[in-house]
């Protein structure tokens, strides 16, 4: 394996990019690449096969994305040219809309397939054409299966988060799909960690690749004041929200969310309350709203700013006062990335989470990663603690009743959970009053 003495570019510019990327990266305010962006552009543009290892929050992303839609151009064939594999639903969502945005001004077809929605309507959605198709492993079988989706245009293949797919076992299906692929493409692999499993399958599927490999410079959130909420649905959140923005010193607060469908809910939520002093922020927005949206915003015009992680990104503003957590980021690194768009330029920031009982592990697992722990809030006596659910709540507290019951009746599941541990160290803090 060659290892890569890293290209440095320290703008987008020198890359010389196709001019629909460069417009795209301009009016969203993107101006100098990443190290992994700037190491992984010569490599992957030659053709060769690449493994890049780098930590989530690096911009690993656009990293593989730039050279591929600079490659694919425009729309051109039916079946895909360009596939990428990720391990979960929300990575496919996420890829997406770092592509979309990236794609913004031609006319390439991506699409975004996965386990858990209408098979159908994605088999129809890839019948009718896409040359970048962002897929998880079962899903991309499954449809490949009834023959609708075509593999032997695919020039570039892309495994991405290579360590997680393998520690979930998708090994055989990775199989499958990489021997459906021509025998000449290029095969790109993007992981956080080297290890023996993901070495394995670079040394099957990768013929003499280029291994270009970047480290995180550590990030420091301790200058930033950390708080968390438990909430048990998403209406109790927005009321929370709510009342959190009708705080006075609630000056520039940025929200952050998981989905752009999510952004777009919680904005019609805040709407009545708030709808002059608020922007969204997503890939599906035009240039133009995205324009005026960072104005306002940074000029003082609104206070209030929702982004899914990939909308945030290239945004550069230090006087944000509070970072709102509404939903845990996919990814545990992005949590750094988000609460450090407050306290900077030596100020002090705020961020605060809001959480389920259900993602309490994730939680800890997020002090670990950041080597601080954060308090559990009291809830406001004035918290209006709603009953409705969203559908996809209900069918999570579905399959929590049902889970018990087969377990063995009696109470629900985190009643069960909290009784049979010992107190967890979550549960052990004294809570602060807002």
């Amino acid at each position: 394996m060659a290892e890569i003495k890293k290209q440095k570019f320290t703008t987008f510019e020198q890359m010389k990019l196709n001019k629909s990327l460069m417009k795209s990266l301009n009016e969203n305010g993107f101006e100098h690449p990443t190290p992994i962006q700037s190491a992984a552009l010569k490599p992957i543009r030659s053709g060769k096969d690449v493994i890049g290892i780098a930590q989530t929050g690096t911009g690993k992303t656009f990293a593989y994305l730039l050279p591929i839609l600079e490659r694919l151009h425009y729309a051109q064939e039916m079946a895909p040219r360009a596939l990428i594999i990720v391990p979960t639903r929300e990575l496919v969502q996420q890829v997406v809309e770092a592509a979309e945005l990236l794609a913004s001004f031609n006319d390439l077809r991506i699409l975004g397939i996965y386990g858990g929605s209408n098979i159908r309507t994605q088999s129809a959605s890839v019948a009718e054409g896409v040359d970048l198709l962002v897929t998880t492993p079962g899903r991309c079988i499954d449809i490949y299966m009834t023959r609708v989706l075509t593999l032997s245009k695919v020039k570039t293949l892309v495994i991405d988060e290579a360590d997680r797919l393998m520690d979930m076992g998708f090994i055989h299906q990775l199989n499958t799909i990489h021997a459906a692929l021509p025998t000449s493409h290029q095969n790109l692999l993007f992981t956080a960690t080297y290890s023996e499993e993901v070495s394995k399958l670079a040394d099957e599927f990768l013929l003499d690749p280029r291994r270009v490999e970047v480290t995180r410079q550590a990030s420091t959130v301790e200058n930033i004041a950390l708080g968390a909420y438990m909430l048990p649905n998403f209406y109790t959140k927005i009321n929370l929200l709510k009342l959190l923005l009708s705080v006075p010193d609630f000056n520039k607060v940025m929200i952050f969310v998981r989905t752009k469908k999510r952004a777009d809910l919680v904005q019609t939520k805040l709407l009545e309350d708030f709808g002059k002093e608020m922007g969204v922020l997503h890939s599906n927005k035009a240039q133009n709203t995205r324009f005026e949206t960072l104005r306002a915003f940074k000029e003082g015009d609104a206070r209030i700013l929702i982004s899914s992680d990939i909308g945030a990104r290239g945004i550069d503003i230090d006087d944000i006062t509070h970072v709102i957590n509404f939903d845990l980021p996919i990814l545990n690194e992005e949590f750094v990335h988000r609460v450090g768009r407050t306290g900077r330029a030596e100020r002090s920031g705020v961020a605060i989470t809001f959480f389920t009982e259900e993602e309490e592990e994730q939680m800890l697992e997020i002090e670990k990663l950041i080597s601080r722990e954060i308090e559990v809030l009291e809830l406001p006596s004035n918290l209006k603690i709603s009953e409705d659910l969203l559908e996809e709540e209900r069918i999570i507290t579905k399959n929590i009743r049902v889970k018990d019951t087969v377990k063995g009746g009696g109470g629900a599941f985190h009643q069960k959970k909290r009784g049979n541990k010992k107190p967890a160290k979550r549960s052990g803090r004294k809570k602060k009053n807002k």
